[in-house]
């Protein structure tokens, strides 16, 4: 089992479907209907099924195709997950707007919503690992959401307090260093030790992103 692509599977599956859990939790707290649990569900499974079957077509292309597109999908979402990363950085310390409260005859589709566009986002980062490392993505994923899961039922109205800035820069770093990695080895023979010093490198870039011009506007607000 190639333990770098595990370790990408696990971390896009715990990051996506964590958030998943968090809005199926706290939606079903405050209604006390137990129905977003399935309905997130049933959107994830919606996604998560077909994911591998197209991984599996695309193991098929030549490899250098395959690593030029996996790249450029794991750049895509390393870059959009830095981006998040920074809005989470911002609500923690302006505060998290205010939203409305699902009413429960609509629990049902909007938690299968919730489920169904974070396994899109995770099946993304899935769909380009899985060329590279099938069965270890598979067991990444697997664990990720044996992982969400058994966090979910420990936590469970706990799980929204959970601050999600620290884990998506560091999976945005992750990825980003994949993306560098396999545009590297689609020209030239790489050492996988070259994923040490460029994840070190992006969580840097992530983390002063991120953080660029928060203090300054924070102080001009007072």
């Amino acid at each position: 089992m190639d333990t770098a692509i595990f370790l990408g599977a696990l971390g896009i599956t715990v990051l996506e479907m964590s958030e998943a859990a968090a809005v199926s939790v706290i939606m079903s707290s405050e209604s006390g209907d137990k129905r977003p649990y399935a309905g997130t569900a049933l959107g994830v499974i919606t996604v998560m099924v077909p994911t591998f079957l197209i991984g599996s077509y695309i193991s098929r292309l030549p490899l250098l195709y395959v690593r030029l597109f996996s790249a450029t999908l794991l750049l895509y979402f390393g870059i959009r997950l830095a981006r998040s990363a920074r809005r989470s950085i911002i609500y923690q310390r302006k505060g998290f707007p205010q939203k409305d409260e699902e009413k429960t005859a609509g629990l049902w589709a909007a938690s299968y919503s919730v489920g169904l566009v974070e396994a899109f986002e995770a099946a993304i980062v899935l769909v380009a690992l899985a060329p590279q490392g099938i069965v270890s993505t598979l067991y990444g994923m697997l664990a990720g959401v044996a992982a969400t899961l058994v966090g979910a039922y420990i936590l469970k109205s706990q799980v929204r307090k959970m601050k999600q800035a620290a884990m998506k820069s560091v999976v945005s770093a992750l990825l980003l260093s994949f993306s560098a990695f396999w545009y590297t080895e689609s020209f030239r023979p790489t050492s996988d030790l070259f994923l040490l010093p460029a994840f070190a490198i992006f969580l840097v870039a992530v983390y002063a992103y991120g953080n660029h011009g928060i203090g300054k506007e924070s102080a001009a607000g007072h």
